[in-house]
């Protein structure tokens, strides 16, 4: 597997798959000719389909600045690797003559795939499934933020701490934040409401009430394009911080046990990606939403000193109970449902690590199981419902004033 540093990415939403993954293919392009001044970048499948809701043009303009880009939409055309593909062009200035090009596709949390493989995917995990990680957990009496910290060095926490530090000034931003997010949908934000109503609120109805407005914030904020961290996508990225930032405030937890969960998150993450996907164009949401949910229960689990056993029954759930959530963000934006998911399923995380906590760890599913589950429901969900926009909710989606 890969470092957790390719989970936590920092950019700017609203899509990894959409925005940083094709940013990042730009600027790899565009160096390789620094001579050259005009670029043609064609858009097949997915990115095509939703790639204008998802601003992948505004990105690639800004990306070639101050040099021209002429981008190409291909929505009924496919390439064969993965439907988030693309194909880069540099151009001579005055014939007009394609120099070099290079097909290459966005597979999901900012990755980069082309012929030659995963780009900057150096493997430093010695396992891959989490059976096998459970197994040392036990042969070595530790536990599986050790596990990451003996893999990935001690420095590992130095990065994680500016990941931590970089959810927490979302969420703050999102809670401040007011207005209506970008776009024909016209969408208010709720984060700064939910926030005040739930602090004036007691028990459950406030810290349920916390969790959405802390999943809301990151949500919002992406939404708008702000800068995020990929947990593992942008899509999904309020669900792990929701959580951390609850525990870290709420429950006064310390920074050190909010950085081990975010290790054991990222493992998790790892999991996912490494054995199945994460992309909603290649599985639907639940690659992205289930991924996540199934991070942030491991974290929590972790956090509050569930055994390995324990954080890994955490971690089935969070992923067995989104199995089979569709993509289907209405006229391209990740705005609905995908705001709303996030805050959902924040709340469901936090319910599977108290379940998991209050078990003794024994269950019939692993997590293995509930992984490589979700790679084949992935692959038998139409086209239609993976991040196209044409099918589920943004096929029957018209606006509603509450009185129908």
């Amino acid at each position: 597997m890969q470092s957790v540093r390719e989970i936590y990415k920092v950019g700017y939403g609203p899509s990894s798959s959409h925005t940083i993954g094709p940013v990042r293919a730009a600027e790899i392009f565009v160096t390789k000719y620094p001579e050259l001044h005009r670029f043609r970048v064609s858009l097949y499948g997915s990115l095509a389909l939703t790639g204008k809701g998802h601003h992948t043009d505004l990105a690639l303009q800004k990306a070639f600045l101050p040099n021209d880009v002429e981008i190409l939409w291909k929505p009924e055309e496919s390439l064969p690797l993965h439907p988030n593909g693309m194909i880069f062009e540099s151009i001579e200035n005055e014939a007009g003559k394609v120099v070099d090009s290079w097909t290459v596709y966005s597979i999901g949390g900012g990755d980069l795939l082309d012929d030659s493989g995963v780009l900057n995917s150096k493997k430093i995990y010695a396992h891959n499934k989490m059976s096998d990680i459970l197994k040392w957990c036990k042969n070595e009496g530790k536990t599986l933020w050790e596990y990451v910290e003996d893999n990935e060095g001690k420095e590992i926490w130095e990065f994680l701490h500016d990941v931590w530090h970089t959810m927490k000034d979302t969420i703050q931003r999102g809670i401040d934040n007011e207005g209506v997010l970008p776009g024909p949908i016209k969408l208010a934000r709720r984060s700064s409401s939910h926030y005040t109503k739930a602090l004036n609120s007691h028990g459950t109805l406030k810290n349920i009430g916390l969790l959405f407005a802390f999943a809301l914030a990151v949500s919002e904020e992406n939404a708008a394009g702000g800068r995020i961290v990929t947990a593992p996508t942008c899509g999904s990225s309020g669900v792990l911080p929701a959580v951390l930032f609850y525990l870290n405030r709420d429950e006064h937890l310390n920074e050190p046990k909010i950085l081990r969960g975010l290790a054991t998150a990222g493992l998790i993450g790892n999991l996912v990606k490494t054995n199945a996907s994460i992309s909603g164009a290649e599985v639907g949401c639940q690659g992205e939403i289930g991924t996540a949910c199934a991070m942030a229960s491991a974290a929590m689990a972790q956090i509050l000193g569930g055994s390995p056993n324990q954080i890994e029954y955490a971690a089935e759930m969070g992923m067995e109970h989104n199995l089979g959530l569709t993509c289907d963000p209405v006229l391209g934006f990740v705005q609905i449902p995908c705001i709303e998911r996030n805050a959902i399923a924040a709340t469901k995380a936090y319910s599977c690590a108290v379940y998991a906590l209050s078990s003794d760890g024994g269950h019939k599913i692993s997590f293995d199981r509930a992984v490589k589950t979700m790679a084949e429901t992935g692959r038998d969900i139409q086209v239609a419902y993976r991040e196209t926009g044409i099918g589920g909710l943004a096929k029957n989606w018209e606006p509603f004033n509450g009185k129908k």
